[in-house]
């Protein structure tokens, strides 16, 4: 049985549970996700499914990527996504992949997005600095301060904490619980926030250390 499922990040809202209790979730359109190509250890080395997800216009796809698509027969798709399966013979090319059939209410899973970009920031911002005092002239507020060794090494180690590009990264993150599954309109309700932005892609897998 394949393991994840790629679908839209479509914002946030609140459902009431059995224990009549209110909780915040992120609504997912799940699929519907459809098998494009099979990767077989025999041929490929590995066992995986390709899936498509998201209509694209066929006028905005070139002729190789077309005649990929047109095995599927289902138009072309936006989005491309490799999971890892271990009976790939049990699908076929042009399968339709739905959110009931992957997960149910309880599931913990991960999910990975691209996290929404920030552009340059400064260290308190992007690290969380502290910063120097707002008075008495010291003319220290937002700085990262020093940054160097002195004569040994004489030089700033690789992975200090600077200023710049923040956010605009792939994240994921772990042991998230499913509060619904709603296959009649392809949602998933995950409980809290999940990476990225609205109408962001993301990729449902089932909970690596569930």
């Amino acid at each position: 049985m394949i393991q994840g499922i790629l679908g839209k990040k479509l914002g946030m809202t609140q459902v009431f549970v059995a224990d009549g209790s209110c909780v915040s979730v992120t609504v997912v359109e799940a699929g519907p996700c459809t098998v494009v190509q099979k990767k077989a250890k025999s041929t490929d080395g590995y066992n995986a499914l390709q899936l498509g997800f998201g209509v694209k216009k066929t006028h905005r796809v070139n002729k190789p990527m077309m005649g990929h698509f047109k095995k599927a027969d289902q138009g072309a798709f936006a989005h491309l996504r490799e999971l890892a399966v271990e009976e790939v013979d049990s699908y076929q090319v042009g399968d339709q992949i739905t959110c009931d059939a992957v997960f149910k209410a309880g599931d913990i899973i991960d999910v990975t997005g691209t996290s929404k970009g920030k552009g340059f920031q400064g260290v308190i911002k992007r690290w969380g600095f502290s910063g120097g005092r707002a008075t008495h002239g010291s003319h220290f507020h937002r700085a990262p301060g020093s940054i160097g060794m002195s004569a040994w090494p004489a030089r700033v180690f690789k992975g200090k904490k600077m200023p710049g590009q923040m956010g605009n990264a792939r994240v994921t993150l772990q042991n998230l619980e499913v509060v619904e599954v709603r296959p009649e309109q392809n949602l998933i309700l995950v409980k809290g926030s999940i990476p990225g932005p609205n109408q962001g892609v993301v990729l449902i897998r089932k909970g690596l250390k569930a």
